[in-house]
């Protein structure tokens, strides 16, 4: 079939997001990375507890998806993040192992300690919250900042500044910041940082477009989910040249979570062409470890990996899918081998129609049912769903058709 970037075997997305109109001005950078988060910032949401195990469990699947790099943990939290990182560092992963610090030169010296390539540094970036939270005065963030981040270059690490509140700070404020760390320091890449997720896209486009006109580095995002605005935050971001995401699975993270990897990935893939590298068809099987693992349940139709999401009761959308045999694009938006999903399920509840009993019957050999008793069936479905709140089982099923056409069961 002839392929589109909005429609190809495997996604059909809207025509509209690739029309001169709305890509002009777009300044993508001339690739992407991931830099997965789960194990430090998804580790943050409360209750969620890694052990080492857990972390090289997850860490060795996010490298065999492709991702290009791991922000592995804290040293400075606990000797067992510490273990973790120097096991992912050892294992030799085909990808790039990160530490996680505070700008003290204690924090460093741990990540160097563990082998690690980079280190994300961070310090409070909003004058308010520098004096308010961390009862500091302005002058010892900045020097901090500057002892911190040119230590850890001077001894080989590649250094992302990550300034904490970033986008509750006045603009001066923060270019001003970033200008003297990078000089009197120093800087490799930018972490553009929403921590409360407090900024919208129009913002966000805004916000990129300053740092990235007033610091000659590469710009990597890094936004919160308070609003549900991490995934077209970071879009919007990447649209102005940032070249590293940061991303959690399934979007685990304090508080609201973080910009999460499979919606953000598929995003960026079937709505801008901006291919990754990713293996989205693992992308189901690292969520499904990672809530195992976390101990998060995550909403059934969660995009991308949610349980239920190819399962249809509605019964207009099951006559589709009837109608529409192998061309999935029609009534899903991307086909669920994609990302790792099982083919359609039609079930039975109480929005079910006649063509989803009828497929049932099938099911069962039964291929012969007419119309008003099929009607019948459907009455005694939806009676059963709406008493019990939920969909029925095979079990369920069998019982109503046994009851309604007792002679047409084998």
């Amino acid at each position: 079939m002839a392929q589109e970037p909005w429609k190809t075997d495997q996604w059909f997305s809207s025509p509209w997001n690739y029309l001169p109109e709305v890509t002009e001005g777009f300044q993508f950078p001339a690739s992407v990375q991931v830099h997965d988060v789960t194990l430090r910032d998804g580790e943050q949401q409360a209750g969620v507890e890694f052990t080492s195990d857990d972390k090289l469990r997850i860490a060795t699947a996010l490298a065999e998806a492709g991702i290009h790099r791991i922000e592995a943990g804290l040293p400075a939290v606990s000797p067992s993040d510490a273990e973790a990182i120097k096991r992912m560092v050892a294992e030799g992963l085909p990808t790039e192992i990160y530490a996680f610090s505070r700008c003290m030169v204690p924090d460093v010296e741990l990540a160097l300690d563990c082998g690690v390539k980079g280190v994300v540094m961070e310090v409070p970036a909003s004058h308010h919250l520098i004096e308010k939270a961390y009862r500091w005065p302005i002058e010892k963030a900045i020097e901090a900042s500057v002892e911190a981040t040119k230590y850890a270059h001077d001894n080989g690490l590649e250094v992302t500044f990550f300034p904490i509140d970033a986008t509750r700070a006045t603009m001066t404020e923060l270019l001003d910041d970033l200008e003297q760390v990078a000089a009197e320091g120093h800087v490799d890449k930018i972490a553009l940082v929403d921590t409360f997720g407090v900024t919208s896209p129009h913002a966000i486009r805004y916000y990129t477009q300053r740092v990235r006109e007033r610091m000659a580095v590469p710009l990597e995002t890094h936004f919160h989910m308070d609003f549900g605005m991490g995934v077209a935050n970071t879009a919007l971001a990447v649209a102005e040249g940032a070249s590293v995401i940061h991303t959690t699975v399934s979007g685990i993270g304090e508080r609201a979570g973080n910009a999460p990897t499979e919606e953000t990935v598929l995003a960026l893939l079937t709505m801008y062409g901006i291919d990754t590298g990713i293996d989205t068809t693992k992308f189901t099987e690292i969520a499904r470890l990672v809530a195992d693992l976390s101990g998060v349940t995550q909403p059934a139709n969660r995009p991308v990996t949610g349980e239920m999401l190819y399962n249809v009761e509605s019964g207009i959308i099951a006559t589709w899918v009837k109608n529409v045999g192998d061309e999935l694009l029609e009534p899903f938006p991307y086909r669920p081998e994609l990302v790792g999903q099982t083919a359609p399920e039609i079930v039975l509840g109480k929005g079910s129609g006649l063509d989803s009993v009828a497929i049932w019957l099938g099911r069962h050999g039964i291929h012969d049912a007419e119309t008003k008793e099929i009607e019948a069936i459907l009455a005694e479905v939806k009676g059963r769903s709406l008493a019990t709140k939920g969909l029925l089982d095979d079990e369920e099923f069998l019982e109503i058709v046994r009851e309604v056409i007792p002679d047409k069961v084998g």
